[in-house]
């Protein structure tokens, strides 16, 4: 498969062995479908026990919902078998009104509640604090940690700040007022409170592989032999949120021991669905991606710029003036990337696509990315015994009523 001349870009063939193996390389980042739900039914469990009777907040209609890259499907098991999922959430009362209170009052007012759900959870870790969450530090194996951001609705007032400055409302109605304990006017009752707009940016994610979405969820119900309905969504995953994944993982490899300058999630996010041009496999999208992601950065000759999609005044780089190693670090990041896949993506053998990638994503990644991708041996009539396969054993949790439902958004740093 060849890619096009982009912004100058050299033509790209992808052989059938790369995309094979960036298939398997997806597959074994991707987490399982019971690993997500049983992530689902955490702030499931918790928006439920907002809404008990002895709740405090329950008479402002508590919404807890997810954000970030489960909300996103973008999701990656850690490199450690050990290491922790982060769910990020948002518990948004969508009753009460930013000029009632103060950012203060709604934090306290849902660290009382969060607090009591932990005790009544048997939670042993302490109720952590963020700047702009609370985090609930689930038992060792769950595996699973969970922050909680306050918030507001926000979508009038936010749809009327960017329509009065010519800017992008398309996404603005979900917007929400988030609570942040270093904000100069955090214990102040006022109207000025810090923006989000989780719900808005997901959307926007999801519009620029529409497309693709729909086409992988008809191919997957087909092959199931099953409804389009039928197929929970975040069951599709597209070359989008696979290359994406892909291009965490390089990025985590790469500055394991440099977290501090480390590109953060939104950025690689927001740059590749720029990018992906509807691109049909994980190769064709790594390499449009890779190839054009910088050209969605604009510069003015003194600032950096990359907006969020969903809130135009908000911009993703705006750290890389007070901290330009930070943009230093992204470009290094960009061109490592280049390097190690757009060479791969032109190779025929298994072992020198594993070796191309392997410094960046780590040995044992790609040598298991390699086996997973390799044609399996046909099975023997004289020996069925060693052909039977068993399911691997799904994560053991500690013994809590969870009940998994239906994601409460689209695929969800």
């Amino acid at each position: 498969m060849s890619i096009g001349q982009q912004n100058g870009a050299l033509m790209i063939t992808i052989t059938k062995q790369a995309e094979g193996y960036l298939e398997a390389l997806a597959d074994e980042l991707t987490i399982s479908p019971s690993r997500y739900e049983q992530a689902v039914a955490r702030y499931e469990s918790l928006g439920a026990w907002l809404h008990r009777e002895a709740s405090t907040v329950r008479q402002y209609d508590p919404q807890v919902y997810s954000q970030g890259s489960f909300r996103l499907g973008t999701v990656i098991r850690p490199d450690d078998e050990n290491g922790q999922y982060d769910v990020d959430s948002v518990c948004e009362l969508a009753s009460l009104t930013k000029g009632s209170l103060t950012q203060y009052s709604l934090k306290e007012m849902l660290r009382v509640e969060i607090e009591s759900y932990r005790v009544a959870q048997s939670m042993r870790k302490p109720l952590g604090e963020g700047r702009r969450c609370w985090t609930l530090e689930y038992a060792e194996g769950a595996q699973f940690h969970m922050d909680i951001v306050p918030a507001l609705p926000n979508g009038t007032a936010t749809r009327l700040l960017l329509e009065t400055r010519g800017l992008d409302a398309q996404w603005a109605g979900s917007a929400i007022a988030i609570t942040d304990n270093k904000h100069p006017l955090f214990y102040q009752q006022t109207t000025e409170w810090p923006r989000s707009n989780p719900k808005g940016y997901a959307n926007w994610f999801r519009s620029r592989m529409a497309v693709a979405f729909t086409r992988k969820r008809r191919q997957l119900a087909e092959a199931l032999h099953a409804s389009v309905e039928s197929i929970p969504e975040y069951r599709v995953v597209t070359p989008l949120q696979q290359a994406i994944m892909i291009l965490k993982r390089h990025r985590d490899q790469m500055f394991a021991i440099r977290k501090d300058v480390k590109p953060i999630s939104v950025i690689l996010t927001t740059l590749s669905a720029h990018a992906y041009g509807g691109e049909e496999t994980i190769g064709q999208a790594l390499v449009s991606i890779l190839t054009n992601m910088n050209s969605f950065i604009s510069f003015d000759g003194f600032q950096y710029s990359i907006p969020n999609p969903s809130d135009p005044l908000e911009n993703f780089a705006d750290k890389w003036a007070e901290y330009p190693e930070r943009r230093a670090a992204f470009f290094e990041w960009l061109e490592a990337a280049r390097r190690d896949f757009l060479y791969a993506a032109q190779q025929s053998s298994s072992q020198v696509i594993t070796d191309s990638v392997a410094l960046g994503i780590g040995r044992g990644l790609a040598e298991r990315a390699r086996d997973r991708a390799a044609p399996k041996p046909a099975a023997s009539l004289l020996r069925p015994a060693t052909v039977a396969t068993s399911a691997a054993a799904a994560p053991s949790f500690p013994a809590q009523a969870r009940i998994p439902g239906k994601p409460a958004g689209f695929g969800s740093k």
